[in-house]
């Protein structure tokens, strides 16, 4: 017996159109959490300066500073990928090309991630 055929035209399906959507949920949805407990933080210094400086203080710790470098490889991966998606939505042959260009932004991301985490990483732990 046949596996059932997909349907014609989608792009999904469990390949690199797919993940590319899942990721860039994910990315996005972090980023907005970072945002919005950013703007929270930052709105203590109008409530409690001592408060404000304790919670700025938490976040120089190696534990944090792991955080700050999953933040910068979401924007990285979101920024990306968003640029991906314009081209397919406005450039007449992306979706032909949808897949390679899924894999330069890979690439572009991890070249990015390359470049920023020795330093970052050395900052974090003290080298």
């Amino acid at each position: 017996m046949r596996a059932p055929r997909r349907p014609a035209g989608t792009v999904y399906r469990g390949r690199e159109g797919m993940w590319s959507w899942v990721l860039h949920r994910i990315t996005g949805t972090a980023i907005y959490f970072f945002l919005l407990v950013h703007i929270l933080d930052t709105a203590l210094v109008r409530l409690s300066p001592e408060a404000y400086n304790a919670v700025i203080n938490t976040y120089k710790t190696p534990i944090m500073g792991l955080g700050e470098a999953g933040l910068v490889a979401a924007i990285g991966f979101h920024a990306l990928n968003g640029l991906r998606i314009i081209l397919i939505d406005f450039w007449s042959v992306g979706t032909k090309y949808h897949r390679a260009m899924f894999w330069i932004v890979i690439l572009l991301w991890v070249v990015l991630l390359a470049a920023f985490l020795p330093r970052h990483l050395m900052h974090v732990f003290g080298g």
